[in-house]
Formats: C-alpha cells, structure tokens, sequence
C-alpha cells in the first residue's frame, strides 16, 4: 500500500507536494520521493524514512517547477532498500517519471517480455518500473514527437491489456503534462480535485481526498475504473475509459483500516463506513452474545474508535479510551518484519489500568491479521486487572493472501487460515471472539454508494478479481517472500557484525 500525489500548477508545487505526501504518510512509512520538472529536466529527491526525514529544506529548493509527482512507499514484498523508493524515471521516449500504488500480478511476465521483446532493462525487483516502462514502450510507438491525448489514451489502451493486478498510478512526461490511470478493476483508489487561482486553473490527483483537502483543492471526482486523465503544462485537460470491460470493485480494506476516516474513496465517507461496521458488528453481537456481561467497551486506538463507539451505543454499555497510543510509532500493520512489529506494540500503547480492573471488556479492532497484536493487546488488558476480555473485529477472519499491494502475501502468516472461530479465539487469548460477517461489512460500506455491486474482498473469502491468481502463484510469492525475509535477515546480521567491529575498532 501506497500513497500518490502529482499537481499541475502554476507556481511552484513542491511545498503543495510536500504537504500532500505528509497527510498520507499513514499508507507508507518505508520511503517517500518527489520528482518535478524544471527546464526541461526532471529534479528528483527520493531515500527511505518518513516524508518529513527524506526532504530538508536543501532538497526543497533543488526541487523547482510548477508540475510535479510525490509517492510514499510501503514494502509489499519484504523489501525495504532504498533503490526501490519512487519516483521512477526513464529517459525515453520524452523523459518519463512515473509513482504507482498497487500491485501487478503478472511481473514475472511483464518482466520477461520487457527484456525478450520489448529490449528494455528493469535495474530493480519493483513492479513500478516495470509498469513504467511498459508506458514508456507504449508511448515509443506513436507516429511523432509532438504527443496527443489520442496517443496517450492509445498507449494506456494497451497497457491495461498487457498488465493485470492493481495500479493507481501518476506519471509525468517532460514537455507534455501529467497523467493519472487507474486499473480496470478500480481496487486502488485515485481522486483528482482542482483550485482556481489568480494565474489559471490548477490540478491535483492523490490516493484519498484527505490530501486534496490538505493543499487547498476542490474535490471534482474519482478517476474512474479504467480511465486515465491527462493535464497538460498549460492546464488544459482530457478524459476517456481506456479499458475494455471496466469494472467497479475497489478494495474493501481501504475502508476498515488503510484510509483515514476524513477521506472520501469512490463516493464512500470513509467515516460513515465504520459507523457502519459498528452498527453490523453491535446488532451481531448483541444477537449471538446476548449472555455476555460486557461492563465496557475499549477501542484499539485508532482506526477501530469509531465502530467501537458505535457498538457500545447499541449496546448501552459504556465507551472508554483505555489505550493510549504514542503517536511518535508508526503504524504496526506496515511495518516490514515481523520483529519490528512485535516490539513496537508495547511502544505504541499503554493501558489505563483504571478503566480495566475488575470489568469484562470488550475489545474493538478494525481486524485480526497475523494475531500478533491482538495477543499482546489482551495480554496487557489482562495485566490491567479485566476480569474478562472479549474481542470483536470489525473485519471478517483473513483466511488469504492479499496480492493487490498489502502486505499479508504469505498465508501462513495468517492467524486465520485453515481455523476455526475457537482456535484463533484460544491463540490469541481471548475469553471470547466475534469477527463481522463479510455480507455485514459489503452492506457496511457499499450504503453510500449503491452504484458499487462488489468490492475486492479476496482476503476473506479467497476470491481474486483479477481471475488470474492459482495455487502456483500463491505459492511462488510465498516462496519469494521467504527469500526475502532470510536475505534480510543475513544482511541485517552482517550489519550488526560490521558496527561491531568498527567499535572495536
């Protein structure tokens, strides 16, 4: 999962970039990147870290030009090195930039054809670069140098039939503008808003419309399924369905825990979606858990407040904020490696022991993944004195590897897969457990826009919309996975031998 920004201005837009990438640092905390275009030459800066540790202000002044991109990585495959932040660039044909969140599904066929066919070398493992230079290569075959909209549409035409998987992606081609596509599925989101000034109409595309709100934009609409928008330098600007069968079915997790509750994705208030989780969620407990003697109910801080809210309004029982979380630690779920994930639990938050001793409490996430969390968050209501500690999640059991840009490839990382209610329920340590039910959630969130009939549930129930994923896919990326983790593993263990021997030294 990843965050995307690119503006079209008519001043400076780094600073709006900037800004842009920092009110979504909560879909990437590996990387971030910025690429503009200034007398004709792209100006880059991208390493790994947080947006505001990547840029200073040295940076920021390299960084000039009115039209820009901006991209803050997460790992989705375990990898963290830095050559693999974003922006990517290729010099020809024009001088391309591109950022992409997503993920492709075919990169090992992508990659092949890229080298046996289409001549084209990929210097990294990121399946960015290679959707890059698949444009690239579209874009290579038109008839001329002065490049049309009609040639662009053609050239993203044809990308969406050589490429499957999920890409919601901005890309920028020096002398001509900036574009912004979306799969044919539409599991990734994109927005684009604009802003009137003194000098002429801007525009700005980003992953949530949080972003848009952060630099001063209008929110206009979703980039469709399938569609790409082109801006050009001058601001003028050209739409059209590049897909042949497009298909509304974005990915249900962005509303229980990836997006923040401010934004609006695909016509969805992501707020109003958990209030809805939590009115599905409380009428099911309340109707299968009618014995439960719940004294309080307790979020885990912060993506679960709202549906936990909501759930003890239904249940008149009382609301209590009995975690607080240090805001300096990132978010657990995207952190690469198990490891870290462990140790920043009891970094990130602590009990209030008031609020738990001598009371049955009832516990909400927003979703059980691997149960490392979940355990240890028990573990410290237990340590606070809750005489009881009942677990609700507002997602359904994650039985399957995710394969469209989140990282959960490996089932067997899944507390989940291949169990019953009562085995995870023993694994975690809960004296009960109730997940939503996946009908429940699809309700939950597809109330405010009707016109979505599915949404990629495929975490849940195994069904990939993409209609191309088997076995031996799910068993090679998890075979990848695993290489990836000893490769870590051995590098970070040659670090720490190398630091001490520098000490000893």
């Amino acid at each position: 999962m990843c965050g995307i920004v690119g503006i079209v201005g008519k001043s400076s837009v780094s600073q709006l970039i900037y800004d842009g990438l920092t009110v979504l640092q909560h879909r990437g905390q590996d990387a971030a990147g910025i690429v503009t275009i200034h007398d004709n030459t792209f100006r880059l800066r991208k390493a790994n870290g947080l947006v505001k540790d990547v840029f200073h202000t040295r940076h920021m002044l390299r960084l000039q030009g009115s039209i820009g991109i901006g991209h803050i990585r997460y790992p989705t495959a375990g990898s963290s090195s830095s050559s693999e932040a974003q922006p990517f660039y290729a010099n020809a044909p024009f001088g391309i930039s591109l950022a992409h969140n997503g993920n492709l599904t075919n990169a090992d066929e992508l990659k092949s054809w890229l080298h046996l066919e289409a001549r084209r070398h990929v210097n990294t493992t990121s399946d960015s670069e290679l959707l890059l230079n698949i444009l690239a290569h579209e874009l290579q075959c038109t008839s001329s140098l002065e490049l049309t909209s009609d040639d662009i549409f053609k050239a993203i035409s044809n990308v969406h039939k050589r490429v499957r998987g999920a890409y919601a992606t901005v890309a920028l081609v020096i002398g001509h503008g900036m574009v912004a596509f979306r799969d044919p599925n539409g599991i990734r989101p994109l927005v684009f808003g604009k802003k009137e000034t003194e000098e002429g109409v801007e525009y700005m595309v980003a992953s949530e419309s949080v972003a848009l709100d952060a630099c001063g934009y209008e929110f206009v609409r979703d980039v469709a399924p399938g569609e790409a928008i082109y801006f050009t330098e001058s601001g003028d600007i050209f739409s059209k369905q590049c897909a042949e069968n497009p298909t509304f079915s974005p990915c249900i997790f962005e509303y229980v825990y990836f997006a923040r509750p401010d934004s609006t994705i695909d016509k969805i208030s992501v707020y109003a979606s958990r209030i809805e989780m939590g009115k599905k969620l409380g009428e099911k407990i309340e109707r299968e858990w009618d014995d439960l003697d719940i004294d309080v109910v307790i979020p885990i801080p912060e993506t679960s407040c709202d549906t936990a809210l909501e759930i003890a309004q239904h249940l008149n029982v009382p609301y209590r904020q009995g975690f607080v979380k240090n805001r300096y630690i990132g978010r657990t779920f995207i952190m690469p490696g198990q490891a870290q994930r462990k140790k920043s639990v009891r970094q990130k938050l602590n009990a209030i022991s008031a609020e738990f001793k001598n009371k049955n409490v009832l516990l909400v996430d927003d979703s059980i993944v691997r149960g490392t969390t979940s355990s240890q968050i028990i573990d410290m209501a237990r340590a606070s004195g809750a005489k009881k500690v009942y677990f609700a999640s507002a997602a359904p059991e994650v039985r399957f590897p995710n394969v469209y840009g989140i990282d959960m490839p490996s089932a067997n990382e899944l507390i989940a897969h291949g169990r019953e209610l009562d085995d995870i329920c023993e694994l975690i340590g809960a004296d009960k457990l109730i997940y939503q039910s996946i009908d429940d959630l699809v309700s939950a969130v597809s109330a405010a826009n009707p016109e979505i009939k599915g949404f990629d549930t495929s975490v849940f129930n195994g069904q990939y919309i993409t209609n191309d994923i088997n076995q031996t896919y799910l068993d090679r990326l998890d075979a990848l996975r695993n290489n990836e983790s000893k490769e870590t593993s051995d590098r970070n263990a040659e670090s720490i031998i190398d630091m001490h021997n520098e000490g000893s030294e």
